[in-house]
């Protein structure tokens, strides 16, 4: 297209645009699920049930959620890069005053106002690589980014059950606050600036007939499905391993339970692999294979021995990263106006997922334990699965 200048794998700026972006992809999971190996202390603490404390997760991501459909729109007026730099900044600010909170209800208030400015890095992130990236290149690009959503769920989650373990959770929350910072201060020094955006001014009816074209497109609609039904696993099994693992016969400790989202490598390893075999293969085939992992890993978690419970999270994690990298970059490729409100919409149902299916989980899993959890992990995957195969079916295009 003329005038269009593309970042193309190889070059300088691909690589500065990626590790930057791996940055901000990592503060925004380290800061987002911080918290989640932390529900066993929260109960003990604050004195609340495991299906309370799970709203210091799902209250974050129902927020994050809505104001995404905000904030996208936003960056269409002010520009991706200074919205995205003032979100990591700020929310790395708000995790150090998550950490002073004196009563449960007051970290429920600091993690709500996470999720408002939360929802400022991941839509805008995935309408920048939607713009700026050669399309051959975009599958690696946001595989890359979504590995450092991996990378920074698993170094929060540890660094935290550990620092727990040896002392105080409000010290690791408060050296999480300090890391973003600094990993912040980097985004912002090396994320090259948009060159294909250009700024518009901010049209609320515009923006409600961008939303309603966008869900009116059926392959959309079922790609926004997919990702409510993914996000709604991936955190509800993360959530409440935690209280299987801490119970007997396990009886783990704090920094053991940590240690155990170490299985978030493999979702490294898989959202670039699996984003390069889309750009080689049929993505809708990628897809689906990514969507039964899920379910087979989650399905791996009913094993008693904790040698056979692990490798069902690491398969698990490996299926998710791996499909929502695939199904996230689909979004940006179908989308051929409002790319940052195609994307917003996509995380919009994303982490509706997480709060909804976050709590339902709770619910199964004081109903019919952990078992109660994976059959509707299972569900929820045998369902995707039906969907990305009938999307498939829709409409042929050089797409699927």
């Amino acid at each position: 297209m003329k005038g269009v200048q593309y970042i193309r794998q190889g070059t300088t700026q691909f690589q500065k645009a990626n590790l930057a972006l791996f940055a901000g992809g990592f503060v925004n999971f380290a800061i987002l699920y911080c918290v989640q190996p932390l529900l066993p202390e929260f109960t003990e603490e604050f004195l609340v049930s495991p299906t309370t404390a799970s709203l210091a997760v799902s209250l974050t991501t129902a927020v994050m959620a809505v104001f995404m459909l905000i904030v996208g729109s936003l960056s269409e007026a002010w520009g991706r890069k200074p919205v995205m730099t003032a979100t990591l900044v700020t929310s790395s600010l708000l995790i150090i005053a998550t950490a002073l909170a004196p009563t449960f209800e007051a970290l429920l208030v600091w993690r709500m106002l996470l999720g408002m400015v939360l929802a400022g890095l991941p839509a805008i992130a995935m309408a920048y690589l939607g713009e700026e990236m050669e399309p051959t290149s975009l599958g690696l690009a946001m595989g890359m980014y979504i590995s450092g959503n991996s990378i920074g769920g698993m170094a929060g989650r540890f660094i935290v059950g550990l620092l727990t373990d040896l002392g105080s959770w409000r010290w690791a929350l408060a050296l999480i606050g300090v890391l973003s910072l600094l990993a912040s201060l980097y985004f912002w020094r090396t994320l090259p600036a948009s060159r294909n955006f250009r700024p518009r001014p901010l049209a609320l009816a515009a923006l409600g007939r961008s939303m309603a074209e966008h869900l009116k497109d059926r392959q959309m609609v079922r790609l926004f499905a997919t990702g409510f039904l993914l996000m709604g696993s991936f955190v509800t099994l993360f959530n409440y391993i935690g209280f299987v693992l801490i119970a007997p016969p396990y009886e783990l400790r704090p920094a053991w339970v940590g240690g155990i989202f170490i299985v978030y490598t493999v979702g490294t390893v898989s959202s670039t692999w699996m984003g390069q075999l889309a750009g080689r293969f049929r993505r809708r085939a990628v897809l689906w294979w990514g969507l039964l992992i899920v379910g087979v890993g989650a399905f791996g978690t009913l094993a008693a021995p904790l040698l056979f419970k692990i490798i069902g999270l690491a398969v698990f994690t490996f299926g998710f990263f791996g499909a929502h990298s695939i199904a996230s970059s689909w979004v940006g490729l179908l989308a051929r106006h409002d790319r940052a409100q195609a994307s917003g919409l996509y995380l919009f149902f994303y982490y509706t997922g997480a709060g909804v299916a976050g709590t339902l989980g709770g619910l199964l899993w004081s109903w019919y334990g952990w078992p109660g959890i994976v059959w509707m992990i299972v569900g929820f995957m045998v369902v995707a699965m039906v969907l990305t195969r009938t999307l498939a079916k829709e409409k042929k295009t050089a797409l699927s």
